[in-house]
């Protein structure tokens, strides 16, 4: 059968829900409780924010991924480099949006590097996190800066009510890849902790592809080592106190650039985050208290030893961030309808670079060469944020929720902002929920555009702000049988900041200019087979379009590179017998426009489909055989323009945990 045949039947299995159907039971996706779409607990069901859950059994059902793959399977989501070469770094697209759009957060804390202003996926393994909310839409009233597109809110294993509980995983895949992770959780009476321990390496294969299929092309290979505690300490029946440390390093070699390899550059980075959460109640008030300290140190050289072409030389770039997080907020329900949650947050973050190395290139038949350096001093690199914000949540009897709020923010070079959103949903009959969303977003200039040489020296660059429009609907099928959501929206963002070039005084500096408007929509519809299996589908369509001035006058296109306009997925979820369960994922990515920097073209990277199969055996309760199987096509394609991807491969390996 064709994939068009397969994508037909499946589309016309997701229209007729209603065989499926039981109206003697109650539906438990509306009970389930998130904590990410109003900062404390509420039911799913009385938000109006579109939130999707990646669980902790299909954390468990993942155990030969990392945490961009399982990303790039969520509707609306692209990860590029999820499935490059292991090592490779990822960049995630949240609805088409810039991947410094998206705010990452653990645990409800925003962490990113304040030297690249991103959150290196490659630095969270799966085996640490209990669970991960997805939040899209802009979200900066409640979570500040970067929230442009959403938040991904990923939740770290917590202890448990045993007192010793050991686990551990052992894995083996291709290009002789290695993961293990071990850890103990438990807890009795007042205390309770988690501790584990990851380690992975693999020889992985180039990153860059070989245009010439010469074959001289190295391995880039990569090792990572992680480690994550937390604690939970109960004082009292009122006040609990929860540290935690997660500790990062990891390696690997790099190449040259798109089509050019290079067989003596490497990196390594090294990320140390420590802090604690307080919570105590005061009759019906919670209060929250958050510290999170961040440290992270990158590394790359290339000492020129082995020159793969005349114009390779020496180079070598050392950044280290540092960020302080505070955070004091109050969850309080003022009566049996409204709630209020409200708080103030502190950041504090500063960088150092220091870049060098001797250049060579070709310009106008002639051969330029020379050293270069530069310096970006830490003392002077640094800025501070104040937000307020606060928000009221109203779920009435009727059936009808909203939420309405605000945030005023200050920053130490560009002065103030504010933020606010407006959410009502309505609830029909506990089955269909109706919801809009009109909300603002800002994300603040990077440390590297404000001090770098390439600062604006005319005047201080602004926040890019951005407006977003959403709205759609979800159904609910009584006995959790059939559910599907259908979600449309528009962002659109103004002062973005760009790169400006004078050809006639060479003068280069960031300027706030570009206009980006992009929309799209996404349905998931979700079919439960009473304990005979789950067909979960997606398919989620994203256009977008930057002005920007070009000689004076404005210049409208597409620009939305290495995002595909279309991507869908299927995935069949099937329990054989009660130890046996499979599942089977098919996932299609449309054409992506991208550009050669190597030959300074525009090109279209061809859409691919993926097939992938994951079967787990459980011997007893607490041990259990894994496969996870990815690409069995062996499909060739890229997701970057001169860099390779992944052919078929397997990881498999023994879970323990007791």
């Amino acid at each position: 059968m064709s994939m068009k045949k397969i994508l037909f039947s499946l589309v016309a299995l997701a229209a007729t829900p209603c065989i499926f159907a039981q109206k003697d039971s109650t539906v438990n996706l509306l009970n389930e409780v998130v904590v990410t779409a109003t900062k404390f607990p509420v039911k799913l069901s009385t938000t109006g924010k579109v939130l999707t859950v990646i669980s902790r059994q299909q954390l468990e059902r993942s155990e030969g991924k990392d945490l961009a793959q399982l990303l790039n399977e969520q509707a609306g989501i692209s990860v590029n480099g999820a499935n490059s070469n292991p090592g490779k770094d990822k960049a995630v697209y949240v609805r088409g949006a810039k991947s410094d759009y998206t705010l990452i957060a653990i645990d409800g804390v925003p962490v990113y590097d304040p030297s690249a202003s991103y959150f290196d996926f490659r630095l969270m393994p799966l085996d640490n996190i209990e669970r991960i909310e997805i939040l899209k839409g802009s979200q900066s009233t409640l979570y500040g800066a970067d929230a442009i597109a959403g938040v991904i809110n990923i939740i770290t294993k917590k202890g448990s009510n045993k007192t010793l509980s050991p686990y551990a995983t052992v894995g083996f895949g291709t290009y002789n890849t290695v993961k293990m992770n071990a850890g103990i959780n438990g807890g009795k009476q007042f205390f309770t902790y988690n501790i584990g321990y990851t380690h992975y390496k693999t020889d992985g294969f180039s990153e860059s592809a070989d245009k010439t299929n010469s074959g001289n092309f190295d391995k880039d290979g990569y090792e990572q080592n992680s480690l994550n505690a937390n604690f939970g300490i109960r004082v009292n029946k009122q006040v609990s106190i929860n540290p935690y440390l997660r500790y990062s390093k990891f390696n690997g070699r790099l190449d040259g650039d798109a089509f050019a390899d290079d067989k003596d550059y490497t990196y390594n980075l090294k990320n140390m985050q420590a802090g604690v959460k307080t919570e105590w109640t005061m009759g019906k008030a919670t209060y929250r208290l958050l510290y999170n300290y961040n440290n992270i140190h990158r590394n790359y050289l290339n000492d020129s030893l082995l020159k793969e072409t005349a114009f390779d030389g020496y180079s070598t770039g050392n950044y280290t961030g540092k960020e302080h997080f505070a955070e004091a907020y109050i969850s309080l329900p003022v009566n049996k309808q409204i709630s209020f949650v409200g708080g103030v947050d502190y950041r504090n973050s500063n960088t150092e670079v220091h870049t060098a190395g001797i250049y060579k290139y070709v310009f106008d038949a002639g051969i330029y060469s020379g050293t270069y350096e530069s310096n970006i001093a830490k003392d002077s690199a640094k800025q501070k944020q104040v937000g307020i914000y606060g928000a009221l949540i109203y779920v009435g009897k009727s059936g009808f929720h909203a939420e309405l709020g605000g945030r005023y923010n200050n920053h130490s070079e560009y002065g103030n902002n504010m933020a606010y959103n407006i959410n009502p949903s309505y609830f029909i009959n506990k089955q269909i929920k109706l919801f809009a969303n009109i909300s603002t977003a800002y994300k603040v200039p990077t440390l590297y555009q404000l001090y770098s040489e390439y600062h604006n020296p005319f005047t201080t660059l602004q926040p890019e702000k951005a407006i977003s429009y959403e709205g759609g609907a979800q159904y609910y099928a009584t006995n959790n049988l059939f559910t599907a959501r259908v979600a449309v929206f528009n962002r659109q963002v103004k002062d973005a900041i760009a790169f400006y070039y004078d050809a006639a005084t060479y003068a280069s500096y960031f300027i706030n200019q570009d206009k980006q408007n992009d929309w799209g929509f996404e349905i998931e519809p979700t079919l439960n087979f009473k304990n005979k299996g789950q067909i979960i589908l997606a398919y989620a369509h994203v256009d977008g379009n930057l002005t920007t001035k070009n000689a004076g006058k404005d210049s409208t296109y597409f620009n939305l590179l290495r995002r595909p306009k279309n991507t869908f997925s299927a995935t069949f979820n099937y329990p054989v017998t009660k130890k046996l369960f499979a599942s089977l994922a098919i996932r299609n990515f449309g054409k992506r426009a991208d550009f050669d920097f190597t030959s300074y073209q525009a090109l279209t990277l061809k859409a691919y489909w993926l097939v992938d199969v994951y079967a787990e055996y459980r011997f007893t309760k607490n041990i259990k055989f894994f496969a996870d199987l990815k690409n069995i096509t062996n499909t060739s394609y890229q997701e970057l323009a001169g860099y390779n991807t992944m052919g078929r491969n397997i990881n498999a390996g023994i879970t323990v945990h007791f």
